[in-house]
């Protein structure tokens, strides 16, 4: 997670996924921007977000809660 930003921190979320023919892992990554409102979260943390309207053209995500 980063938070250079303020009220919005860049998520990375990442997935473990097995080639069909090959069977190698593989990780994927995606990032989110997603919508802090207080500004509490800093990088390293881990949170959980939910979907919600746009508030801008890349963030249409908000925090739910951090991960402890």
């Amino acid at each position: 997670m980063s938070a250079k930003t303020p009220k919005t921190i860049v998520v990375k979320v990442e997935e473990m996924k097995k080639h069909p023919k090959y069977l190698k892992r593989y990780i994927v990554s995606k990032k989110f921007k997603v919508h802090d409102e207080q500004g509490i979260y800093k990088e390293g943390d881990k949170v959980q977000f939910v979907g919600c309207r746009p508030m801008s053209r890349d963030k249409r995500w908000r925090v739910s809660k951090k991960i402890v």
